[in-house]
């Protein structure tokens, strides 16, 4: 089978378009990839038989919304293009379009029209991405300019691939197709995060990490407040922040602000393969979303792979979070409150012992809820498409 990934996004750092195409190349299918370019990087590479085409450089620096679509309808043009040339020399059977935006799934309209099966990937819900990300009513008329682009995208598509249940219920009933839509969480690739020997570190210090994009709904902010909080008290606790987004400069400043330069390290965006190693060697994985926010309902990825890595999590109590992890699978601090997670952090620091039992509940959790024993999900979904199951002849033998 010959696929196409298409995605507004770093391919190396996203953990979920990478799954995909890995595991379709894995077993033998001709995969491309159309994504974004990072500066200095190659236009075209080959990555675990992924053939790699990063058609448009991007710095994460929108300052509002015309800035933000000028770089989305760049990258649609340009993946069209790219899509329908590729397309009339080798036939895909499939297109696999990753949104944000939703009307990136549009870009295949020739090969839609001449037979390919559409599958469209909805990592976060638009309109409430973008009311959140600026600040806009739902009662706006943007927000529901966005909800008739979602429908009609939902109503373009073969297939619809939702990242949580939550979205999945809202989705279907704002498309009025269910039957169309399907749930696959953001599970971790054992193959990248497992568990391994812990080598660099260091037993006075104790280091929490965040990785993952920098913006303001992720609450990256919340935890360089909770450090300067702590002061004195916790002077061993260490902070890394690997990934990319708008409030970098932002964090930046905060830790400049504090005077933490010598325990808050933030990194740029890195393969996933780096970001694990580092993972690895860390005692506290901090997933801090903002519950008033886009964050409430958006399920991180982070979360799972921490627990695949052996490294417990302290997280926001946000509604997503509580919907799939107990008490028993992840230590909870309430949103927003920079002296509850404050407090959390020094007692987890605290209590070896709560820490090894998170450790332990997450790899058990783990050994169920992983890609390896998820992945069949997809992949029955992309053969159900390409070859549909034959009608029933059963009544023609009277059986």
């Amino acid at each position: 089978m010959r696929a196409c990934m298409v995605a507004y996004t770093f391919y190396e750092t996203d953990n979920r378009v990478r799954r995909y195409a890995e595991t379709l190349a894995g077993r033998g299918d001709t995969v491309d990839a159309i994504v974004l370019r990072r500066p200095g990087q190659s236009s075209f590479q080959v990555l675990n038989g992924v053939n790699v085409y990063r058609i448009q450089n991007r710095v994460i620096d929108e300052g509002g919304p015309f800035s933000y679509l000028a770089k989305l309808l760049m990258f649609f043009v340009r993946s069209m293009w790219l899509l329908t040339l590729r397309y009339l020399r080798q036939r895909y059977e499939v297109i696999h379009v990753h949104s944000v935006p939703d009307f990136q799934v549009f870009a295949t309209l020739i090969p839609r029209i001449l037979g390919a099966k559409i599958i469209l990937d909805i990592h976060d819900i638009v309109p409430e991405l973008y009311a959140s990300k600026f600040k806009i009513s739902e009662r706006s008329l943007p927000f529901r300019a966005l909800v008739l682009m979602e429908k009609v995208s939902v109503l373009y598509s073969n297939h619809v691939i939702i990242a949580n249940h939550l979205w999945h219920e809202r989705l279907a009933l704002r498309s009025g197709r269910p039957q169309k839509c399907t749930t696959i969480l953001n599970y971790p690739d054992p193959r990248i995060f497992r568990l391994r020997p812990r080598t660099a570190i260091d037993t006075e210090d104790f280091v929490i990490c965040y990785p993952g994009t920098l913006s303001r709904h992720q609450g990256v902010d919340l935890i360089i407040s909770a450090m300067a909080h702590l002061g004195d008290k916790a002077s061993n606790l260490k902070l890394l922040v690997f990934g990319d987004g708008a409030e970098r400069e932002r964090l930046t400043a905060m830790v400049e602000e504090h005077g933490l330069g010598a325990r808050v390290t933030i990194g740029g965006g890195v393969p996933i393969e780096q970001v694990a190693e580092t993972m690895a060697n860390v005692h506290l994985g901090v997933e801090p979303k903002r519950k008033r926010s886009f964050g409430n309902e958006a399920l991180s990825t982070k979360i799972l792979e921490f627990m695949a890595m052996g490294v417990p999590v302290l997280a926001s109590d946000t509604r997503i979070n509580q919907i799939y992890f107990d008490q028993d699978l992840v230590e909870y601090f309430e949103s927003e409150n920079v002296a509850d997670l404050a407090d959390k952090i020094f007692t987890l620091m605290n209590e070896p012992s709560r820490i090894s039992a998170l450790r332990s509940r997450g790899l058990r959790f783990l050994e169920q809820n992983n890609w390896d024993n998820k992945k069949h999900e997809y992949l029955n979904l992309v053969d159900s498409l390409v070859q549909p199951p034959l009608p029933d002849a059963s009544w023609r033998w009277g059986l």
